[in-house]
């Protein structure tokens, strides 16, 4: 496969460290593919980027492109360098090893599920012996119990970034279990020992894209007069996420109705529940005959268009409260857009839905997991910031697959779920405004934005290719050493 040219090179300029991206595409409308877009653009004026751009079936598969002109327009970074190699489903060692031949990455950069990439992890020895590229991760794993099985894929790592508090402890917690030396990046920034480091990097969004609108913007106002004045909606929650089971879409709707019939009966029809997702959707359910049949009479509109991510905002700008009480989650990345629009939010207490619920500890500070603290399901800090509702799980249950064995499933009570809904319509427009504000603010001083989340991604990844704590390569004897072992000869 013929691979993207070259760019020449200005001898006189310091050269970048090139990276070596295995993600979704970031041209994608995933929640994978919108956070490699952010990372991708937010630390390019700063490296220089490859991508193994990955979907279940990429249109454009193996048509490799050189998109540098078009980055270097959008940022105005002048020497932006980004390359893509589409690819239909996750890749494997030939195209990784074209690729690695040719780019020379300075690190390999892992981000999504390790379930699709095992093949990945099962070169470890090959890849640090012939090319000495350190791997790096951004882990979205999301919930408890700590998913053992994973430790050959984190010890692979030099270098684990968790997405959410969570994620990082499950992090620490494996490796420690497993028997590997691990160093929590905030607290060894200047320890010449060796092991894995780990780290906290939450999921940021532009915060000059995501935010509060005037009410007389024209965006606002188009869809102001689509959304409310043609629906004749005082109040209207929001639920923009994909139909499928996780995500909990007909217990939304049940919630909501429950919410509606408390209301006096000339305030029932003042509400009403936007669904910004595929109404029917094979990997869930058919929603408009959930709406039919669960909640008759209540106001439940569908929108299916894809929006420009300007449109979106002023959507979330547009409606009350947004809903999300997936079962688990990684992060959550439309509590974030709605938080970054100054909307306030209801979230389940799952995964990393509890970090943008701002919960604190008894000293006021934003809590943080550990081995005897690994999730705040049970409600242990209730005080949390005034821009949330949070909805503690009222049960949890095992799933499963052959991939990953076990995962808690943290479901909450529709009838919690309206109990937060009536009391966000029991505040006034100006109290949600004014609390979406504080959500809105929350996000800029804890590190919930692109730019936040590129600059401290920049941070590791220097000081992992810089630093004296990173591991010792391995060599071709002691790779020639363990084939002997597993074949019993010695």
């Amino acid at each position: 496969m013929k691979l993207p040219k070259l760019q020449p090179v200005d001898i006189n300029k310091p050269t970048k460290k090139k990276i070596l991206l295995l993600s979704d595409d970031f041209r994608l409308p995933s929640g994978v593919g919108t956070i490699s877009r952010e990372i991708i653009l937010k630390t390019v004026h700063h490296y220089d980027w490859v991508q193994l751009g990955a979907a279940l079936n990429h249109p454009e598969h193996g048509k490799a492109q050189d998109l540098s002109e078009q980055i270097q327009h959008e940022t105005g970074i002048t020497d932006a360098s980004v390359k893509v190699i589409p690819w239909t489903g996750y890749g494997d060692r030939n195209i990784l090893f074209a690729i690695l031949n040719q780019e020379k990455p300075d690190v390999i950069l892992h981000f999504t599920d390790p379930r699709y990439w095992m093949w990945l992890y099962a070169l470890e020895h090959e890849i640090k012996t012939t090319f000495g590229t350190p791997l790096a991760y951004y882990s979205i794993w999301d919930d408890l119990p700590y998913p053992m099985w994973n430790a050959p894929c984190y010890g692979s790592c030099d270098l684990i970034m968790g997405i959410s508090k969570q994620s990082d402890n499950i992090h620490r917690e494996v490796l420690k279990q497993s028997g590997f030396d691990v160093y929590d990046y905030d607290t060894i920034k200047e320890s010449d020992s060796k092991g894995i480091i780990t780290g906290y990097v939450p999921h940021g969004l532009d915060h000059n894209i995501y935010k509060p609108l005037q009410e007389d913007d024209e965006k606002y106002v188009n869809l102001f007069n689509d959304i409310k004045t043609k629906n004749n909606a005082k109040f209207v929650l929001f639920w923009n996420n994909r139909n499928i089971r996780r995500k909990q879409p007909g217990d939304v709707i049940l919630a909501f109705k429950t919410f509606r019939d408390q209301l006096p009966k000339e305030e029932q029809n003042d509400v009403l529940l936007l669904m910004h997702t595929k109404a029917v959707d094979d990997n869930g359910t058919d929603l408009r005959v959930v709406a039919k049949n669960i909640a008759p009479g209540c106001k439940v509109l569908f929108s299916e268009k894809i929006f420009g991510i300007e449109d979106l905002n002023a959507m979330y700008n547009v409606v009350d409260v947004v809903v999300n009480i997936a079962s688990n989650e990684g992060w959550g990345l439309s509590s974030t857009e709605a938080l970054l629009s100054g909307t306030p939010i209801i979230n389940n207490v799952t995964g990393g839905l509890q970090d943008q619920c701002g919960f604190t500890d008894e000293n006021g500070d934003w809590i943080r997991f550990s081995q005897d603290f690994s999730t705040n399901h049970k409600a242990k800090y209730k005080n949390h910031g005034s821009w949330a509702k949070p909805v503690f799980p009222s049960n949890r249950s095992i799933q499963g697959s052959p991939a990953t064995p076990y995962i808690f499933d943290d479901r909450c009570q529709y009838e919690d779920v309206a109990d937060a809904m009536m009391q966000w319509y029991n505040t006034t427009p100006d109290q949600r405004k004014e609390f979406g504000q504080a959500g809105r603010q929350f996000c800029l001083d804890n590190g919930l934005t692109s730019e936040q989340m590129g600059n401290k991604m920049i941070e590791m990844m220097d000081f992992l290719l810089e630093s004296p704590i990173q591991r010792p390569r391995y060599t071709f004897n002691k790779v020639e050493e363990i084939q002997i072992k597993n074949i019993g000869i010695v």
